[in-house]
């Protein structure tokens, strides 16, 4: 099993990203997909989840709006895009896997996580 994050980067205060995690999980097709991410002294947080197809998604209120969570279940990745980037973003972000349907928002219901990707948000 391996989930690899890519994409983070250093940008100012109101650009955007968009980062990438491709997964081998065994069981992707009934696997929900979840970026957390931590800053520095912070605990791991919620970031975005999203179901099976795709069509059911769940976001952090401090991200609603700004950031999309998507799946491609052929390439069996799934993204964030982040607009309107503000510098309390800045953390390392990373993507989770859980067997299931429900979209959890605590990270001990997540089994396979990535390595994290560093997102910097200058002011």
């Amino acid at each position: 099993v391996q989930l690899q994050a890519s994409g983070g980067g250093l940008v100012q205060a109101g650009d955007s990203l968009r980062l990438s995690c491709a997964a081998s999980v065994p069981t992707w097709s009934t696997s929900v997909m979840a970026w957390f991410r931590q800053g520095p002294g912070d605990e791991r947080e919620f970031v975005a989840a999203v179901g099976w197809k795709g069509e059911r998604t769940s976001y952090a209120d401090s991200v609603e709006g700004r950031f999309t969570i998507s799946r491609d279940n052929a390439k069996k990745t799934v993204y964030l895009a982040m607009n309107s980037l503000k510098p309390e973003d800045t953390a390392l972000y990373y993507c989770a896997a859980r067997q299931g349907g429900s979209l959890q928002i605590s990270a001990q219901r997540y089994t396979y996580w990535g390595q994290g990707t560093l997102v910097t948000v200058s002011s």
